[in-house]
């Protein structure tokens, strides 16, 4: 039998099969309703039981436990490509949810360094899923025994960034754990306005960033709205960061932005050791291997863990055009 889809998966459904081919409007639209459908736990019920949901799933997120996170490192490291590992899980509300996720990452690089795996692996942390909404030394206190395990793994750590409302926070922790741990990485996010200004001040010798578009639903105040306005803010921020002396991580799968990451590179004479590309698992794999061809360094950001569903969620947001085939899967009989 068909899934049956109540109102919000349908208009996602609709959308994808209009929205994707669009203009400006349709993908303003479209990331819209993805990014309220990631907030319903009605919608999240729905794609959770539905048939289609292990095969969609399996090409976003590694898997649920940390055997399935050892396998993709070892496939993508077989390839010849870096990764970033990340846990997948940000409404932590207790100390014990907290202390949880940190006793994850602890096995995690443990068995890293075990395999031989780093330091070609590294992880990726949400502060939120270590108690920063709610106890900020306690996410500094759980970070810094990630860095410490990360160090003696042989590999480091980058703090992932969320919605603008930790920003502050999640730089102030970042530059205490850099004081011990200076190789810990930021990330920023091109579509808040006040990146340009924070490329700035982390493209220092040493520094490790991160640039990515961003994925969360912001007020207009605090970040651009429009795709062409988030672009040449993401170029903006890139020529800061290649012109710096820190170690730029261009995070896009956009052939547009990735052609400008090659030629600006050139311009400021990187080599591949200077700088390196960023890509999600499952996204744009043959682009991946073709950079990796060309000597560049490819490191892919692969989650894992049974808390996929907003992360997928505002990775179609992020990139309209997955919708597509999201939303042939979400109508499939299989």
């Amino acid at each position: 039998m068909p899934v049956r889809l109540d109102a919000p998966c349908v208009t996602l459904v609709a959308a994808a099969g209009r929205g994707v081919r669009g203009g400006r409007y349709a993908r303003l639209m479209l990331r819209s309703v993805i990014l309220a459908a990631s907030r319903s736990s009605q919608v999240e019920r729905l794609v959770a039981t539905a048939p289609f949901t292990r095969d969609v799933v399996r090409r976003f997120v590694a898997g649920a436990g940390t055997d399935d996170a050892l396998r993709a490192t070892r496939e993508l490291v077989a390839d010849g490509q870096a990764v970033t590992l990340d846990h997948l899980g940000e409404d932590t509300v207790t100390p014990e949810q907290a202390n949880a996720t940190r006793d994850e990452y602890l096995k995690l690089l443990r068995l890293l360094g075990a395999a031989s795996l780093t330091p070609a692996a590294e992880v990726s942390v949400k502060l939120s899923a270590l108690g920063q909404m709610f106890d900020e030394q306690l996410a500094y206190d759980n970070a810094r025994a990630i860095c410490v395990a990360a160090d003696a793994a042989g590999t480091t750590v980058t703090l992932d960034m969320e919605d603008h409302t930790t920003t502050d926070s999640t730089l102030d922790i970042l530059a205490r754990l850099r004081k011990d741990f200076p190789s810990t990485g930021a990330v920023l996010q091109a579509y808040l306005r006040r990146t340009e200004s924070d490329c700035r001040e982390l493209a220092a010798a040493g520094s490790r960033v991160r640039l990515c578009k961003g994925a969360y639903k912001e007020p207009e105040s605090v970040a651009y709205q429009s795709a062409r306005e988030v672009d040449k803010s993401y170029v903006r921020c890139l020529n800061v960061l290649m012109s710096g002396d820190g170690y730029p991580m261009l995070a896009t799968h956009d052939p547009r932005l990735i052609a400008i990451g090659e030629d600006r590179a050139r311009w400021f004479d990187r080599g591949p050791d200077r700088f390196e590309f960023q890509m999600l698992y499952g996204i744009r794999p043959e682009e991946q291997q073709r950079l990796v061809g060309e000597g560049y360094t490819v490191r892919t950001y692969v989650p894992y863990g049974d808390q996929w569903y907003g992360y997928l969620m505002r990775r179609l947001a992020e990139r309209p055009a997955n919708l597509a085939f999201f939303g042939r899967a979400l109508i499939s009989k299989k």
